[in-house]
């Protein structure tokens, strides 16, 4: 299909979600290891202290709903990290390294000027003093923006893929969903949406550029 445009067909995908940590980014995982070596850390040491630590798991998902904000985040997990790092702007200072995902971005582009409707889909790691959408340049893109900590709901609840068709204004069968997790995927395909597993960046730029019937210049 050429280039700007959109298949006739009714039942083709009219709507583009997107995660967006690991989608519209790069894998961060490489660039927290370098961050935590930078800091006298264990290269794990960012993954233990979110994943593994049940405090470190209770901020991190307070953080995603918006019970607390990054500033107290910030505070939590360094000292969970260890008692030498330095709380302010924490998230900021481990995630300002991780680049975006200019392919993906490209791609976003090229579906919003084939007349897709795009809307972000994000599971929140907080917005102030670090903005990330900011950051990496995308948040124009979107014509919605669903982030956890401003609906109070996160990924997977099957409320927030609800809430995003109706901001959409589009039914799931209408939708592609992008998520690096597998976990984020089933509830949106429960109601209908078509989802991708994002993994190399480029494999799944290719895959949507096939779905969705619009191209970029991968080689750019």
């Amino acid at each position: 299909m050429p280039h700007g445009k959109v298949a006739a067909d009714r039942n083709d995908p009219r709507g583009l979600i997107l995660d967006f940590a690991g989608v519209l980014t790069a894998d961060p995982r490489p660039v927290h290891r370098a961050w935590c070596e930078a800091e006298g850390l264990h290269p794990e040491a960012w993954r233990t202290a979110l994943g593994d630590n049940l405090e470190g798991q209770r901020l991190y998902a307070a953080l995603e709903i918006g019970q607390i904000g990054q500033t107290e985040w910030n505070e939590g997990t360094a000292s969970l990290l260890g008692a030498h790092v330095e709380p302010s702007n924490l998230m900021g200072r481990a995630w300002t390294g991780v680049p975006a995902a200019r392919h993906m971005a490209a791609l976003a582009r090229s579906a919003k000027e084939a007349g897709y409707r795009l809307a972000l889909l994000s599971n929140s790691f907080g917005l102030d003093p670090f903005n990330p959408y900011e950051h990496v340049g995308i948040w124009n893109l979107f014509d919605v923006h669903v982030i956890s900590e401003a609906v109070g709901l996160a990924k997977p609840d099957p409320a927030i893929y609800q809430l995003t068709l109706e901001r959409l204004g589009l039914p799931g069968s209408a939708c592609v969903f992008v998520d690096d997790h597998p976990v984020n995927l089933p509830p949106a395909g429960d109601l209908g949406i078509t989802t991708v597993l994002a993994t190399h960046e480029a494999d799944t730029v290719a895959k949507l550029q096939s779905l969705l019937g619009v191209s970029i210049d991968l080689a750019a």
